[in-house]
């Protein structure tokens, strides 16, 4: 699959390029753009300046999600995951982090905070209809299955 080229402003000094860890990596890496370190206590969130802008091609949208490790280390999560940044926005990206953990949790400038992940759109025309097919499932939801230990 060809990559695709967008275009992305600096906004702070402190701003690092979003940029893949690994050949096959899935999402780019997202950077505090921070002067001095950001402190959040247990159950705390916060919003966290990336220092960037992009232009998002129309037909894809930015996927924002946690990074696994600080995750699982430090109980660091994104309240809205994954977020979304639309191809028409133009503001700084900035992401919401959550402290699940029991510990406080720094954030230094420059750390990696979140992650980017670049997937297409496609929009859908809704139909009203008086009915909808049938399938064996139909309103069954939330475990409906009843089959247990994997979701």
């Amino acid at each position: 699959m060809e990559p695709i080229t967008i275009r992305v402003k600096t906004l702070r000094r402190q701003a690092v390029l979003p940029r893949y860890m690994t050949d096959l990596a899935a999402g780019m890496d997202l950077h505090a753009a921070l002067e001095v370190p950001l402190t959040f206590a247990p159950g705390e969130r916060g919003l966290v300046p990336t220092g960037i802008a992009m232009a998002i091609p129309v037909g894809y949208e930015g996927q924002v999600r946690p990074r696994s490790g600080l995750a699982l280390r430090e109980g660091l999560s994104l309240v809205n995951s994954p977020g979304t940044v639309d191809a028409d926005y133009r503001g700084e990206i900035g992401v919401i982090v959550i402290n699940h953990g029991q510990q406080e949790v720094s954030i230094a400038p420059g750390d990696r905070i979140a992650q980017m992940v670049i997937a297409p759109v496609r929009r859908a025309v809704l139909q009203s209809v008086e009915a909808l097919d049938e399938t064996v499932r139909n309103g069954g939801g939330f475990g409906h299955t009843g089959i247990t230990g994997g979701g």
